[in-house]
């Protein structure tokens, strides 16, 4: 009879610090991209919205801050991260926090997977138009130096990619001062426009913003495209409130950001109206006075730097989610600080967003050409968070129907214009991100096919583990701890029958070990393991992670001993399956699909490389499989 022990519970994450510095490291990590907005949003707004006139403006601001208010400070700050999975956000910990509810059905992992697809080319569009849009003030006070910001921006965009391997710890320490600087100041700039022209605060009224839609055409639908760009980071907000937890984000966000934001977008409303401001030119750097233009460009630069640092942390962080979640092959995963779980480094997706980034600046040139582009990934991502947050009204707050369907149906009407107004750019730049995200979505979804359908059939080629036990009681044994990696436990795992057959070895302990993600992103250290000791001399060991969790199984191992269960490294070994995939004769798609799985597989992280086992501890066994 087996009898089975539970090392620990589940724990939840909770971000430490006061309140204060919480919102002071959340004003550096979660603003960054939204705070940088108002270089952009106005000006594009203008420039689609039929020019940079007394009427367009006024229309123009009010659009901009109801959709702050709405978008942001309503749906997201007051009700989506309402819903969090112990402590975590963002689409992907939705996606599990719900699909624990609907046993993952189908239809919630891919609006999951969907989502996470159109935030990597988020991850790529932002760092190019930020810094983009700020070099660009240097056209106002340096004419000259027209011809060398794409140059300039793409030696920073370089070094910025560049340092990633060091880790953001100790540059992250600054992030938040450098941004409650800009915050002050963009807010200071906006105060003077509006002291001078304070009949701008009349657009505060909804009614402005109506007239402008219903008066103005086609035109005017157009114009919510370059509206939404206000609230581009809104989606970080939700995305990074593990970081922080939800009410230093929320204080920092009704405190200061918010209000700046408000002031800024407002000033530049007034200089409008006053006539200040030239055809093409940036009501942003007009607001300044011109001997600051110059700092004022440097330091817009750090804000977008920082504003880049932050989208590219939340692709490694999203990329070790997809990985434990099964929806990504295993990938490197750098650990850059002992201090912060969120501080890491996975170096294929660094490379690969430098090189759309890149690809991005040269080939578009300048941030009104990117506008076009940026608004729909996240748009899309917006809409699908609503979608399934209809769900976690029904299925988790236990919402009557009316009502779910009432506040959901609003951010859902909200989030559908914005993306229906950004579609209509799709052929001016807007295709860039659906291509990628197609792309990063076929790529997620084949991974995960390939996956279940190879365990599948593997799964075929063994026998029950009780038959097993039964067959090799009275076979002799050697000495030593012999650990079978396995996904399932009460099956014999492949290699275990591979070392039977052609080496004619049982050892004295055999431990089957499984790995297993939880719908939880974090699961304490030591409270981890789940024993069941199956007889004497055969175990089944079931170790837990969540998928904010870098797995160490040499450490899990470790947390045995409290239950007289110990392993002594240098008298255990591991032995894991090498698995080679041929392809069936099947459809040309599947064919290829199996061919792009198999590269995938090919070239993932060894899994001993991935769980931190010992190198020379390991016995891997080839096999081939046929899907």
């Amino acid at each position: 009879m087996s009898t089975t022990v539970i090392v620990g519970d589940r724990r939840a994450y909770t971000p430490r610090g006061s309140l204060g510095a919480l919102a002071l490291g959340a004003l550096g990590v979660v603003y960054g991209d939204i705070g940088t907005s108002p270089l952009y949003t106005m000006k594009t707004a203008l420039e689609w919205g039929g020019g940079a006139t007394p009427e367009v403006a006024m229309g123009m601001l009010s659009l901009i801050v109801w959709t702050l208010l709405i978008t942001t400070s309503i749906k997201y700050v007051a009700v989506v991260m309402r819903v969090d999975n112990d402590g975590e956000g963002g689409i992907l910990a939705l996606m599990s926090l719900l699909g624990i509810k609907h046993g993952n059905r189908l239809g919630i992992i891919a609006i999951g997977v969907l989502g996470a697809a159109l935030l990597y080319g988020d991850g790529a569009i932002t760092p190019a138009i930020s810094v983009l849009s700020a070099l660009e003030g240097l056209k106002l006070p340096v004419p000259a130096i027209a011809p060398y910001v794409v140059p300039l921006s793409v030696a920073i965009l370089v070094a910025l990619f560049a340092i990633q391997p060091q880790g953001s710890a100790r540059i992250g320490k600054l992030f938040g001062p450098i941004m409650t600087v800009w915050f002050v100041t963009i807010g200071v700039l906006g105060l003077g426009g509006v002291v001078s022209h304070p009949r701008v605060l009349a657009a505060l009224d909804p009614q402005y913003g109506f007239v402008y839609l219903f008066t103005h055409g086609f035109t005017g639908f157009v114009v919510l495209g370059a509206v939404f760009l206000c609230v581009t980071g809104a989606e970080a907000l939700y995305a990074d409130m593990g970081h922080f937890g939800p009410r230093p984000i929320r204080f920092a966000w009704y405190g200061l950001v918010l209000p700046m934001l408000l002031l800024n977008y407002a000033g530049q409303a007034a200089a409008v109206v006053e006539g200040s401001v030239a055809a093409g030119a940036n009501p942003f750097f007009v607001l300044c006075p011109a001997p600051l233009q110059v700092p004022l460009v440097g330091l817009a630069t750090l804000a977008t730097i920082i504003a880049s640092q932050s989208i590219i942390s939340g692709a490694f962080s999203m990329t070790r989610q997809a990985i434990q979640l099964g929806l990504c092959p295993r990938l490197h995963i750098t650990q850059t600080s002992r201090e912060g779980y969120g501080q890491i480094y996975v170096g294929f997706v660094n490379w690969m967003l430098m090189a759309l980034t890149l690809g991005l600046t040269l080939a578009f040139r300048s941030s009104d050409n990117l506008a076009a582009a940026f608004g729909i990934a996240v748009s899309l991502t917006m809409l699908l968070t609503s979608l399934l947050m209809f769900l976690a009204m029904r299925e988790i707050w236990h919402w009557s129907l009316a009502l779910s369907l009432g506040v959901a149906g609003l951010f859902v009407v909200v989030d559908l214009s914005f993306v229906t107004a950004n579609l209509t750019k799709v052929f001016e730049g807007g295709f860039v991100p659906l291509v990628m995200a197609a792309a990063i979505f076929f790529l997620m979804w084949t991974w995960r096919s390939g996956r279940a359908l190879m365990l599948q059939k593997l799964e075929r080629d063994t026998l029950p583990l009780a038959d097993f036990i039964a067959q090799i009681h009275d076979k002799p044994r050697v000495p030593g701890t012999a650990v079978y990696l396995t996904s399932r436990t009460d099956v014999v795992p492949v290699p275990l029958l591979h070392n039977l057959k052609h080496n004619k070895v049982i050892h004295q302990r055999i431990v089957l070990l499984h790995v297993l993600t939880d719908n939880v992103p974090h699961i304490a250290a030591d409270q981890r393991v789940q024993i069941t000791h199956l007889t004497d001399d055969f175990h089944s060991l079931v170790v837990h992670y969540g998928f904010m969790d870098q797995p160490d199984i040499p450490q899990a191992l470790d947390a045995c001993g409290a239950q007289q269960m110990r392993f002594d490294m240098m008298d255990t070994s591991f032995f894991v399956g090498r698995l080679t995939i041929v392809p069936s004769t099947a459809s040309r798609l599947f064919r290829i699909r199996t061919k792009l799985f198999e590269a995938m597989h090919r070239n993932a992280l060894a899994a001993t490389e991935f769980f931190r086992i010992p190198p020379n501890r390991v016995v891997e066994l080839g096999s081939q499989i046929e899907i």
